[in-house]
């Protein structure tokens, strides 16, 4: 099956759908199916669903960084889906086009949550939300 993202003027994702592989054997292909089947001249880009932080999960070639989901933007310079920017304090990682904390995740099991007044990630049960 092929996945298709629907672009709005400002390439951001407002859907996703499936397309059989029969009716989208190419991008293009896939993008004519498309616009014929709902009669406008929508902009669709394939996107791959097997393809996250620039790898593909299942040894494939990688393909636009990430699958897209609705609101992400397609960035026509990186040829990559990436996803809206959680924190103004995070910053895109050009290799994986995937938004980053400016210190990094803890690894030591426990559950945090990112802390935008402190820019830092805070401990659930110490933000009293645990």
């Amino acid at each position: 099956m092929a996945h298709f993202a629907k672009l709005d003027e400002n390439n951001v994702v407002r859907q996703v759908i499936v397309v059989s592989n029969d009716d989208a054997p190419t991008e293009a292909k896939g993008q004519e199916f498309l616009q014929n089947l709902y009669k406008n001249t929508d902009t669709w880009k394939q996107t791959s669903y097997n393809t996250s932080a620039g790898v593909h999960l299942t040894g494939g070639t990688p393909f636009r960084k990430n699958y897209a989901g609705k609101g992400y933007t397609y960035d026509e310079t990186r040829d990559a889906f990436i996803p809206p920017k959680p924190y103004d304090s995070w910053t895109l990682n050009e290799d994986t086009c995937l938004w980053e904390a400016p210190v990094p995740h803890p690894t030591d099991g426990k559950n945090y949550e990112w802390d935008e007044d402190n820019t830092q990630w805070g401990d659930v049960i110490n933000l009293g939300k645990g």
